[in-house]
């Protein structure tokens, strides 16, 4: 599974913190018990507490990372976002060590990291606060969501075990064993998006 990561800074003054809900209060789409149900409003009481906990958090998951389909496509400068964002404002590399409690040199070796990937987190968010900048990250699918990554893998995993467990069938010679067989498969992966288990990511 690959995914891809998008790190931007967001002026501090221009933007306001986005707090993420961990309730329902929309109408959503549930699985329990490989039933689809649809409910309005909050979940309360003892139906919330069937609803399978990997279902919420991937659907928490999901809203989370939804935030950052917008920026997907945006490219990072050339030179790192602290150089450009530096040189745009005319600050130069004392000015913005003095800020950050640096020399002129660290901040020199600190936007060479960050144009060569190598540049850590925490040095990226200091830097950014120096700036009035507010450091933001996260992960996002490539070309699909949480979703749909586990459903291929589920079918993929699901194949593997009913391919194995099928020779039987196709021996005996019996009427649509095709058939059998793709349906074994549905089912299985059906079963394996459902409850998650460790196997599937081996």
């Amino acid at each position: 599974m690959r995914i891809a990561v998008y790190v931007i800074l967001i002026s501090g003054f221009s933007h306001k913190t986005i707090l993420f809900s961990y309730g329902y209060s929309h109408k959503i789409d549930l699985l329990v018990s490989g039933y689809s149900l649809n409910f309005n409003g909050t979940i309360e009481g003892d139906m919330a507490s069937k609803i399978p906990k990997q279902k919420l958090l991937i659907d928490q998951l999901e809203k989370k990372m939804k935030r950052f389909a917008p920026v997907e496509t945006v490219e990072t400068p050339q030179r790192g976002w602290i150089h450009t964002i530096r040189t745009a404002m005319r600050m130069s590399m004392r000015q913005l060590g003095k800020r950050i409690g640096k020399t002129a040199q660290t901040v020199n070796d600190l936007e060479r990291a960050e144009s060569s990937g190598s540049i850590t987190i925490k040095s990226l968010r200091e830097a950014g606060r120096a700036l009035d900048m507010k450091l933001v990250y996260g992960f996002v699918p490539c070309g699909e969501s949480l979703e749909k990554l586990i459903e291929k893998r589920a079918l993929q995993v699901a194949s593997e075990i009913v391919t194995r467990t099928s020779q039987s069938m196709k021996l005996e010679d019996q009427e649509n064993v095709g058939e059998r067989i793709a349906k074994a498969i549905k089912e299985r992966a059906s079963e394996i998006k459902r409850e998650m288990p460790k196997y599937l990511w081996d």
